[in-house]
């Protein structure tokens, strides 16, 4: 058994149920212990509030002194972040390995973020001077993803801290194996006890932590959890919400030179991380005739070659599914689809090797109707057939969401097109959908997000400008109706 709840610097059992999760390549148990309850939360709550106090006047000078520390001892640690990943949710260690330099490298990107967008200046006035100063909110609840378990809750934790908030962190109960390591990795730098707590568990941890006396809730996952936590804080301007919550994603291809080169971009859009990335295209839009038929032969062949295995098999590109509900989810959505008219080119299957293991499914979705809206987190590629750029932009557009896309074209001006319709917040021509940079904002409108972009940009909900007026002394007023 594991203890499930860090408060005050101090690991400790949960007074919740027991929790276990098991790992979707080999179904071995990888992490069990008894989940944080109630009360388990309030005081993890109490501890953060506390230390906020202290944090929040902390020079910032000394804040970013500890998180740099903290990034060297992620560094030191990259090996173990990286198995306890694939273990946890079944990625490719080469993928793991990836999320884990991206933890470390985090640190130093946040750091000129907050410096560019959260910073401070002053400018002379007639009466003294102006100054534009940032102040935290105080506790930020984390709410962790199982697709990226360090790197997500990493891009929020580390900016919070910055800014003198502190925070509660619940991982996800799919992927809980890695705040293990965080919280030693900050322990190690020197983060006081109570900056950062942690409650492990399932729903009823994350709900228990909705109910307390939070400042901001900082998300990732899935669309249905994000509108249920806007709603439950409606009427409450008082707490910062940033959500992202994923997306229905489009790409056209549409007359490139490079067949291959376009069946790569949008395999790799579709199947990377085993379809788990938000940002993963769903929707691949072409058009009809031969052009189409050979990118689509070109692509169905590349989900057939995918090789599959466990995280620590060499030379894998797909990993399994995060459980085996998830891998059923998958061949079911693919079953609704086609009872709506989809034709299957190549069917997602679950394989024998049990646990989450599927195949690289595409289908044919053109004449298929009344498709759901819906964000599928697994390796099924929808094709949509249209006959001209304007229907496939307007394919493209049909979602709520608006989180990623993408366009392959050699043509200038059809991408000038594509960048001021296409309605994504992170829009590639010529790259994969699920490729972002640390370096630039990732958040998206309309069911992906509340305009809250986190990565660059996560600066921003963070923390509150204030500005001020200051002037040495104060002088009389002259003003008409003032008394002489």
């Amino acid at each position: 058994m594991m203890d499930a709840v860090w408060i005050d610097g101090t690991w400790q059992g949960g007074n919740g149920p027991v929790q276990k999760n098991l790992c979707p390549a080999t179904g071995e148990i990888v992490w069990e212990g008894a989940s944080a309850d109630a009360g388990d939360v309030a005081r993890a709550v109490e501890s953060a509030r506390r230390a906020y106090a202290g944090w929040s006047r902390t020079p910032q000078s000394e804040r970013t002194a500890i998180l740099e520390a903290y990034a060297e001892e992620i560094g030191k640690r990259s090996d173990r972040i990286a198995e306890v990943i694939s273990r946890d949710m079944g990625k490719a260690l080469w993928e793991s390995r990836a999320e884990a330099a991206t933890m470390k490298a985090k640190v130093a990107v946040s750091v000129q973020a907050q410096v560019e967008r959260a910073g401070a200046k002053a400018m002379e006035a007639a009466f003294g001077s102006m100054h534009l100063t940032h102040r935290a909110h105080g506790v930020m609840a984390v709410y962790g993803p199982f697709n990226f378990p360090g790197h997500l809750p990493n891009g929020h934790i580390v900016p919070a801290l910055l800014a003198g908030n502190s925070c509660v962190f619940k991982p996800s109960e799919l992927a809980p194996g890695v705040a293990a390591i965080m919280a030693e990795a900050f322990e190690a730098a020197g983060l006081p006890p109570g900056v950062l707590n942690i409650v492990q568990g399932g729903r009823e941890t994350g709900g228990a932590l909705l109910n307390e006396d939070i400042n901001g809730l900082l998300f990732t996952g899935s669309a249905h959890t994000g509108v249920f936590f806007h709603k439950h804080f409606a009427g409450r301007p008082d707490v910062i919400l940033a959500l992202e919550m994923g997306g229905n994603n489009p790409l056209i291809i549409w007359d490139p030179a490079d067949v291959d080169a376009a069946a790569d971009i949008a395999a790799q859009s579709a199947f990377l991380t085993t379809g788990q990335r938000c940002s993963c295209a769903r929707r691949v839009i072409l058009p009809e005739g031969k052009f189409g038929d050979q990118v689509v032969e070109a692509i169905v062949a590349r989900a057939k070659g995918l090789k599959i295995g466990a995280w620590d098999e060499d030379g894998i590109f797909m990993g399994p599914l995060v459980s085996e509900q998830a891998a059923a989810n998958a061949t079911e959505f693919q079953a609704m689809l086609s009872r709506k008219g989809g034709k299957s080119l190549r069917r997602l299957k679950r394989m024998d090797r049990g646990g989450g293991f599927v195949t690289a499914g595409v289908i044919d979705v053109t004449d298929a109707n009344d498709i759901p809206d819906e964000e599928l987190f697994g390796p099924l590629m929808q094709v949509i057939r249209v006959k001209d750029f304007d229907a496939a932009l307007t394919r493209a557009s049909a979602t709520r969401y608006g989180l990623s896309g993408g366009l392959i074209s050699d043509d200038d001006m059809l991408w000038i097109r594509a960048h001021s319709e296409m309605r994504a917040g992170i829009l590639n021509r010529n790259r994969p959908t699920a490729g972002a940079s640390g370096a630039m904002p990732f958040g998206g409108p309309g069911l992906s997000g509340n305009f809250r972009p986190g990565a660059y940009y996560a600066a921003d909900y963070c923390a509150w400008p204030q500005a001020s007026q200051v002037s040495p002394t104060a002088a009389r007023m002259s003003a008409q109706g003032f008394p002489e």
